[in-house]
């Protein structure tokens, strides 16, 4: 069932279910985009696919909120498509896709992947990261001394990195499988974070 429900009611919802002690995913809609949430240990983890391809990869939109007491590393590659037959794609690591992107990429794949990104940001107004892609934005406005260190510096503001959370510290960005361009279809997600597993829905 895909619930039509603001940002703000899921994260209500998984509090719900952190209170029951019944950890579950959520579905719901949010800009044409079905997105999947579950909260284990009081970290929350939320994810949507992107309908736009880079280079051969296929990408998410994902959101980790640490209301824990503790610290936790978010990490995209441990982010994992599971197909049914139990091949496991990993998601590629931060600093692979921002390399590809200076090598192989240009100023136009960049502004296409910056107008995705962000029509899909932008449709949570209320929502707003500690640690996520407009702080990183910010920070790296002040790197585009050559259109391709701009471009790089766009594509790491968008880009989920390797983040440590403190309790109450949230974080956002785009994650990539290399996947020839196709949809991901078959399987479903998984993420690890602080000996947690998150298992998704299939899709």
């Amino acid at each position: 069932m895909v619930y039509m429900v603001s940002l703000w009611r899921v994260w209500a919802m998984a509090l719900v279910g952190i209170a029951s002690g019944c950890a579950q995913v959520i579905e719901f809609e949010q800009n044409g985009l079905k997105y999947q949430t579950l909260t284990r240990a009081d970290v929350t983890v939320m994810f949507a696919h992107m309908p736009q391809h880079l280079k051969g990869y296929s990408m998410l939109q994902a959101a980790i909120s640490n209301g824990s007491k503790l610290p936790c590393t978010v990490r995209p590659e441990d982010f994992t498509y599971i197909r049914h037959e139990n091949q496991m794609l990993p998601a590629t690591p931060a600093n692979d896709i921002v390399k590809m992107l200076m090598d192989r990429g240009d100023h136009e794949d960049v502004v296409k992947l910056t107008l995705a990104y962000e029509s899909v940001l932008y449709g949570f107004d209320r929502m707003k990261f500690t640690n996520g892609y407009e702080v990183r934005r910010q920070n790296f406005l002040t790197y585009g001394i050559s259109a391709r260190l701009k471009a790089a510096a766009e594509a790491s503001a968008i880009v989920l990195v390797a983040t440590k959370l403190k309790p109450g510290e949230s974080t956002d960005g785009a994650v990539f499988f290399r996947n020839d361009s196709k949809t991901l279809t078959g399987g479903h997600i998984n993420f690890r974070v602080s000996g947690e597993v998150f298992n998704f829905n299939e899709e």
